[in-house]
Formats: C-alpha cells, structure tokens, sequence
C-alpha cells in the first residue's frame, strides 16, 4: 500500500509514581481527534484501563482490531505514551478532564507533529448523535486515488449496519487494514490510527457512487477519490508484480542480523530448506501483519525443513537505529527467525539495489518463496492482512497448502 500510520514516550516508573499519579486518568473508552494542516480531525477511540498488576493499559479501537499500548506514564499533570511501532508517542498534559498536547512521529531525518485532544467517557468517533443513514454502502467498489498525476487503483470492501460502517481498501501492495467510521445522511466517514498511520476517508454518497471523495493521511497529506459499486471489482495476481531478471533463478544477498553476524542463503542452515524471504520495514502497517502470520507460521513448520529470513529496509541506513526498531517487531511477535539490516531504505532506487536480480520491488512488503533445490518459485507482492476478512483467510490456505507442496518435494542436484 502507499507509503503510503501514537499515544506517548515513556520510561520507567518507579511504583510510587504509578500508584499516585494513574488514577487521574479516567478508565474507560476515551476518543481523540489529530488535527491536520488542512482543519480537518482524524478520530479514533481507546480504551484506557489497568491490568491485574495495576499497570495502564490503553487498547487503540479500530474495527474489530484492538492495538495493545502498555508503555505508558503519567506524572503529575504529564502523559507520555510510547507506541509499540513505528517509532512515535504522544506527550500530553491534563487540562481539566481533556488531554492535550502533540503526537509526535520520528523520521529519518525529522520529526512530525500532530495536535491531539482526547476527551474520557466518549463512545462515538465521528458524530455523537446517531444521524440515520441515507444509503447502505455494503459491498465492493470500484475505487481511484488520485495525487497530483500520480493514479491509484483500489477496491473497496464495506460492512454496513445502521449507521455504523467498518472496512477497508485493497491496493496492489496491501490494504489499509481495519477502517472504522459511519454513514450520517449521504455522507460517507472512515478513520484509523495504528501508532504510524493516521487515516481520514470522507466522501459523498449518490446511488451506486461515492463522489468528492478526500482521503487524510497524517499532518498534510491529502488525495481526491471516487468509487464505483462494483461486486466484481479486481486488482492484479500479487504472484505477478515482480519477478527474476532474464535468466535468473536464484536470489543472492549477504546482510547483517541484529548481531552484526553477517548472513546468506550460501549458508548451511538453509541447504535443501524451502526459504521464504520477506522484505519488509519496520514501518511498515502491512508489514506488521505480515510479521505476525509468519512468526506463527515458522513455529509450526520450522521442524519440517522450513526457514524464514526477513530482509529490513528502514528509514534511515543507521544500523543501530534501524536495529532499535526492527527489534521491537522482533519482540512484540516473538519473531524467531532471522532478521537483517539491510542498511537501505525504501526509497525505489536503494531498495531495488538491495537485490538487483529482481526486477523490482514495487512496494513492502514483499514475499519470495524459494524451493528446497535453492530456486525462487513465487513472489508476492504486498500482504491482505486480517482486516480484509475473507482475503486474509483465502491467502492463509493457499500459501499454507503451497508451502506444503514445497516441503513435500526433495532437493535436487546441483547441475554439473
């Protein structure tokens, strides 16, 4: 998906600093708007509550989707919370029952701020009084972003209930995961926060239509989007993105893990395995969900002649600063297989140096499967993560089944 997504920084407290200081934050369902350059708010709810041992726990709401944040603090009239991902936290302040302040998200080479209010005791996301909806948006659209010149063919899926409306958007590298929002009259509302992204969808409906669409990304980003209802709407075989150069077979690289060990596929703990290379960033939303299927997915089939190897490609070629969050997928996932720095970014041109016998990456991530005879089978481009309901589910048993087949195979020769 585009690269196209954060509640505050945190350390350590000491017991006497949670015990006096937590209770001034208000357990239950809390909504809070970022504000864009543009005056308009991204909403999204959390729930704020302490777990057995007392600890602040917030849960991110999108969808069906409950995004865990436990790296919280708050001091005197101060909260900090650090996200799990993506390298960004928000440092607020209590005025009266409100938090203010600024969600902050690091970059490479700067730092970009968000203005948030978070108000306890508020359900809703968009509207607080229940508007009935005008149209019921169920189903898959046909959809187009479109920046400046450059053009984005989507599909959109929806469920629609009243007026509550959840889904998401596929795109040929990934979806924008779990989308969460309303229909009040003809007007169409979806948003999301994951700690990197901020989301805002608005649009008007007419018929079969979905007209003077804005889509929000973040401080200052906006795009135009139209969609047509279309229950037959495709994108592109992900297996046919990317693919060898003329005359290649095999894929090559040697790059350093979190130890500074440097790693290949010539190395013996991959001979006559079925590989599976994942290109991949910290990041990166899609990536995410990527990283949760496999490191489950290698825990069940690690024994059976599989390994798994992820190549990270970060936003800044600083090892120790690319390891720091590459470390966290790591550990939120319980990530054991190999991940390496690769000390390039995503950038088009970087990224496609990194392993130049393809011929291309189009986007992250990125997936290629290699057989017990060292040769690359398949390469999926992007990942349709659980938000995309009966896609996620689709893609889990044909990559399950496949990978089997490969499993099932012996390892060939070496010609010559």
């Amino acid at each position: 998906m585009k690269f196209i997504g954060y509640l505050l920084a945190l350390g350590t407290l000491v017991s006497s600093c949670v015990n006096s200081n937590v209770s001034m934050m208000q357990e239950g369902v809390w909504r809070t708007t970022l504000h864009t350059e543009s005056g308009r708010e991204i909403p999204f709810n959390f729930n704020f509550i302490h777990d057995a041992n007392g600890k602040p726990v917030a849960e991110i709401i999108n969808g069906d989707e409950r995004l865990r944040v436990d790296d919280i603090s708050i001091t005197n009239d101060s909260v900090f919370i650090k996200m799990p991902f993506f390298d960004s936290e928000f440092k607020g302040r209590f005025e009266g029952d409100l938090i203010k302040g600024e969600w902050v998200k690091h970059l490479a080479d700067k730092d970009v701020s968000m203005r948030f209010v978070a108000e306890p005791d508020t359900y809703w996301r968009f509207i607080e009084s229940k508007t009935k909806a005008k149209a019921n948006v169920s189903g898959r659209w046909s959809t187009t972003f479109i920046a400046d010149k450059d053009t984005t063919i989507a599909v959109g899926e929806f469920v629609q209930h009243d007026n509550k409306l959840t889904g998401t958007f596929l795109t040929t590298t990934g979806d924008y995961r779990y989308l969460e929002g309303t229909v009040a009259g003809d007007e169409f509302y979806l948003s999301c926060f994951d700690g990197g992204h901020a989301y805002l969808f608005t649009g008007k409906i007419e018929g079969n239509k979905i007209t003077d669409g804005k889509f929000y990304s973040g401080l200052s980003h906006v795009e135009n989007w139209t969609a047509s209802k279309n229950e037959k709407a495709t994108l592109p075989d992900a297996y046919t993105l990317a693919k060898l150069k003329e005359g290649q077979k095999r894929l090559d690289f040697a790059y350093p893990d979190l130890n500074h060990q440097i790693v290949s596929l010539k190395d013996p703990k991959f001979k006559d395995k079925v590989v599976i290379v994942q290109l991949l960033g910290s990041w990166c939303p899609n990536c995410m969900d990527e990283t949760k299927f496999l490191a489950d997915f290698y825990k069940q089939n690690k024994t059976k002649g599989l390994e798994i190897v992820g190549l990270a490609f970060e936003r800044t070629t600083d090892f120790e600063r690319s390891k720091k969050s590459v470390l966290k997928f790591k550990d939120r996932f319980n990530v054991q297989y190999d991940l390496l720095i690769t000390n390039k970014t995503s950038d088009s041109k970087q990224r496609n140096e990194a392993l130049p016998m393809l011929d291309r990456i189009l986007g992250f991530p990125t997936t290629i499967i290699i057989g017990r005879d060292g040769e690359v089978r398949k390469i999926h481009t992007g990942f349709s993560g659980p938000g995309t309901g009966k896609h996620y589910d689709d893609f889990v048993k044909e990559f399950t089944q496949y990978i089997n087949e490969l499993l099932a195979e012996s390892a060939k020769p070496p010609v010559g």
